[in-house]
């Protein structure tokens, strides 16, 4: 039973990474948190470590969600190579440094840090113009200190979160000039490097456990609930993929903003 509601949450993360770009982060973190802390008790070392498996674990789901997602949206067209590299480059980079940072941070600090980030990104898309509507401005090309400083940034704070970078990627686009659909789809190519490396990181961090957590879990990652999680997800991708061309690109950045919020709250509440 366990497994089919993480399956039925992984199809929802599934939907929003193709639609909204989000790596599934922001739904499997708080669902896998929520799962862990209640099936374990607090002197667990399993519930201990909720926090640093939901968000390994999300790394590890996104490396499926980014790949599938990143197909669709090609076929679709919406696929801009020149916005993948060179920041495909430098979010890795970063993500390297913020996977190695979370590793070694306690698991309340990451949930904090979760939260304050949705945050301050909620507020950032409506209160700075360039977001929530756009004019007929042409899309422009990222500029020098956006590619080196934005990738580095984006891929620190992604992989120590587990949320694949797209709630600042997306953003980052859209105010360069580019639709909703292509500013979300942007995100999954993108969000590769920081799932990849973040993955690598935590698995590799099980040389720092006095003993593995369980023999399903190899460093912070556990391996039936990514398993539940991605096969629900790729169900998701592909149900969702016919919607990309019909929602209205206004509509699109409202309920991005709102799917955050409610993410945010969520995490308040456990």
């Amino acid at each position: 039973m366990l497994y089919l509601v993480l399956a039925l949450f992984g199809c929802l993360s599934g939907v929003t990474t193709v639609l909204f770009g989000f790596g599934g982060g922001f739904v499997v973190v708080p669902v896998l948190y929520a799962v862990l802390t209640a099936a374990h008790g607090a002197q667990d070392a399993i519930g201990l470590a909720a926090m640093h498996i939901a968000v390994a674990t999300s790394t590890c789901v996104m490396i499926v969600n980014s790949l599938a997602a990143t197909r669709k949206h090609q076929r679709a067209g919406n696929i801009l190579r020149a916005y993948v590299w060179p920041l495909a480059g430098f979010i890795a980079a970063g993500a390297a440094l913020g996977a190695l940072a979370a590793t070694r941070a306690s698991g309340d600090f990451v949930r904090y840090a979760f939260i304050a980030y949705l945050g301050v990104t909620i507020l950032d898309c409506l209160l700075r113009q360039g977001f929530m509507a756009q004019g007929d401005e042409r899309p422009r090309p990222l500029e020098r200190g956006a590619l080196i400083g934005g990738g580095v940034i984006i891929g620190a704070v992604a992989a120590f979160l587990g949320v694949g970078g797209s709630v600042m990627t997306v953003p980052l686009l859209r105010r360069r000039g580019l639709p909703m659909a292509k500013a979300a789809a942007m995100a999954n190519p993108l969000t590769l490097p920081v799932a990849v490396v973040g993955t690598l990181a935590y698995m590799a961090a099980a040389g720092g456990l006095a003993a593995p957590l369980a023999p399903w879990i190899v460093g912070y990652v556990d391996l039936l609930a990514f398993a539940a999680l991605a096969l629900g997800s790729l169900v998701g991708i592909r149900l969702a993929a016919p919607l990309i061309p019909r929602i209205p690109d206004r509509l699109h950045a409202r309920v991005y903003v709102l799917l955050l919020a409610l993410v945010m709250l969520s995490m308040l509440l456990l």
